[in-house]
């Protein structure tokens, strides 16, 4: 386990490091947001915590983990008898990012493990790689900005909680906050879902273990063995997922998977309830940590007077909703071996077909709210209308307002995106997960009047390492086409400046 943990390690630093390097020589000096980010870090370094830069819109939490990290970085310091300044530089403050990248691939591969045992331990490495990999995360991976930092904190929160390390996930989970307030939502999703998993694996192990089992075999005075006990929890977490009975789980094979009995989510929803009911103080007492990470977060938006720390008139919280459509079309491309191969057409066409008369009126009405999300919750953004340094002003501008009809022929496209995001999702995932999952994206991305693909980096990942496995085929096709773009990124980024009549300094493109 340990060798391959350090093999993952070693591999994105076989190309984080060099890009790293590459990209100090040739951008030394701070560029776009790392204007604001560097100064305020260098700051912290000597100590002047009290300092604070009214343009930065997020927590410092960043600082905090390159404070960290430099403190690291001590015994070099004193061998090379480097003054504190030298050790708060732009190189190496981006370096911060380049080992929380790496911490970032470590993480996926344990969840996607935990998730996912029957997985090798060489097709979650290629899951690692191929996250590693994700263009917009990859790119970010050399700036001093806080969206690595930010993925990092919450995948330690989840690996955390799904090891049932509640105090830790909670420590994490606000470090993910303290990177980016809109992580808040991820830490309710995060907490939610794994309330709901400890109420399953109390209820199976206490409740109807006990009682239902004991019936079925007929030895009341029999303590269930630990091999029967976690057969017994896997086989009620299929009950609850496809609406089977106890009885029916326990004398089905568990292998099996009872896909005639769906109950959908109104019955996982009473199910859960009633499970909790009984085990409620329990739960209470478990994810009292998670508590104080709310709170203290609700006390901060009072104190604050919003969520939006600087620049408050430029991050106005708007009814975005075509952010959920563009966030649809960008997962399913990002990861396009899973939503658009031949055979997952297919499959889709069989689901639409089960229920032909009711799939139609979904797909019509879906097809009707997402026009309506386009002509009146689409936002152009003066940052997005002004600044050509990121490919979405291009995107915004030479596709999707080229001509007034093409923003509602994505119509079409956006619907089946989602419709296979969730028909995906739906193999692997209960349906209140789906749900959850859903309603999270839309509470990050909804009130953000910018388009950042930034924004998109964490349900995104979320996304992919909670879909059906891809093949080690289709992950390495995904990789190599991650690697391709992000060598075609980072040359236009490097080798391509250009300058504004209007502005001193050189620019660049980037995402």
């Amino acid at each position: 386990m340990k060798r391959v943990t350090t093999a993952v390690a070693v591999a994105v630093s076989l190309w984080a490091i060099p890009v790293s390097m590459l990209l100090n020589r040739t951008v030394p000096q701070p560029y776009m947001d790392e204007i604001f980010h560097i100064p305020q870090a260098q700051q912290y370094c000597q100590g002047n915590f009290r300092s604070w830069d009214p343009m930065i819109t997020t927590p410092p939490g960043l600082y905090g983990l390159s404070l960290a990290y430099i403190a690291s970085l001590f015994p070099g310091k004193w061998i090379l008898n480097l003054s504190q300044s030298d050790l708060c530089t732009t190189p190496i403050l981006r370096s911060t990012n380049v080992v929380l990248a790496i911490i970032c691939s470590i993480l996926v591969r344990g969840i996607v493990m935990h998730l996912k045992p029957g997985t090798t331990e060489r097709k979650a490495s290629l899951y690692a790689i191929c996250v590693g990999l994700l263009p917009v995360h990859w790119f970010f991976t050399f700036l001093y900005y806080t969206d690595v930092a930010s993925l990092a904190a919450v995948l330690a929160m989840y690996l955390t909680c799904l090891k049932k390390n509640f105090w830790f996930s909670a420590m994490f989970g606000a470090v993910a906050v303290l990177c980016r307030q809109t992580n808040v939502i991820w830490v309710i999703f995060i907490t939610a879902n794994g309330a709901i998993s400890y109420v399953e694996d109390l209820s199976a192990k206490e409740h109807p273990l006990r009682e239902n089992y004991d019936m079925q075999i007929g030895k009341h005075e029999r303590v269930p063995t630990e091999k029967e006990t976690k057969a017994f929890s896997s086989n009620l977490r299929k009950r609850q997922k496809y609406g089977t009975t106890t009885s029916e789980v326990l004398c089905s094979d568990s292998s099996e998977k009872p896909l005639d009995h769906a109950p959908g989510l109104i019955g996982d929803i009473i199910a859960i309830c009633k499970t909790f009911w009984y085990v409620k103080w329990r739960v209470l007492v478990a994810f009292t940590p998670f508590a104080f990470v709310l709170a203290a977060f609700g006390a901060f938006v009072f104190l604050n007077g919003g969520i939006v720390l600087g620049a408050k008139e430029a991050h106005v919280v708007s009814p975005h909703f075509s952010q959920i459509l563009y966030f649809g079309l960008v997962s399913t491309a990002a990861a396009f071996p899973l939503h658009f191969s031949p055979n997952h057409a297919v499959q889709l066409f069989h689901l639409f077909a089960k229920n032909r008369s009711r799939n139609i009126v979904l797909f019509f009405a879906a097809i009707c709210v997402s026009t309506i999300w386009v002509k009146y919750f689409s936002i152009a953004h003066p940052y997005l209308l002004a600044d050509n340094r990121h490919y979405t002003f291009y995107i915004w501008r030479r596709l999707i307002q080229a001509h007034w009809s093409i923003k509602y022929a994505l119509v079409p496209l956006y619907v089946y995106s989602w419709l296979s995001i969730l028909t995906t999702l739906g193999k692997e995932q209960k349906s209140i997960w789906v749900l959850s999952y859903f309603i999270s994206v839309a509470l990050v991305l909804v009130p953000a009047p910018l388009i950042e693909f930034r924004y998109f980096t964490i349900p995104l990942v979320l996304l992919i390492i909670h879909s059906s496995i891809m093949s080690e085929r289709n992950l390495l096709l995904l990789s190599f086409v991650y690697a391709v773009v992000n060598a075609l990124t980072m040359a236009l980024f490097l080798f391509r400046p250009f300058h504004w009549a209007h502005e001193h300094g050189t620019q660049r493109f980037m995402w």
